[in-house]
């Protein structure tokens, strides 16, 4: 579960390792961040050190659970100030979001790719035969 806090019941930890994994999920998206960037949350010092202590999903045993690895990506480059003013741009996070679909696109042809060659090296050697002479 998460980084554990005090007299916290099984129930509420669970339920707040459920709430931090949705949102550092959440930070995968562009627009959203700079939703909370034109609201002023990325000004806010709370919430910058809430961020700073999102960075344990990082860690192998937590990372595991995420279905947007790109959010830690974000979760990072939110560590910086600069990166946090830029996201009120809406040109800024539109090049962001252009540039994780075209890594998706670029993943997934190559995936296909790879397994494709699989498929097709495991056809050729399945058609064969024994190449190996008679053992005496």
């Amino acid at each position: 579960m998460a980084v554990s806090r005090g007299n916290e019941s099984a129930e509420q930890a669970k339920l707040r390792f459920q709430v931090e994994l949705e949102f550092v999920q959440c930070l995968a998206n562009p627009n959203y961040l700079n939703f909370l960037a034109q609201r002023g949350y990325f000004k806010d010092q709370t919430f910058i050190n809430y961020l700073k202590y999102l960075l344990y999903w990082k860690q192998p045993e937590y990372a595991k659970y995420l279905k947007y690895p790109q959010c830690l990506h974000m979760v990072e480059l939110l560590q910086y100030e600069a990166f946090r003013k830029e996201l009120v741009n809406s040109q800024c996070t539109k090049f962001i979001d252009d540039q994780q679909v075209l890594h998706w696109q670029h993943y997934t042809r190559k995936r296909m790719r790879l397994q494709q060659a699989a498929a097709s090296l495991g056809q050729q050697m399945a058609q064969q035969p024994d190449q190996q002479g008679p053992t005496s």
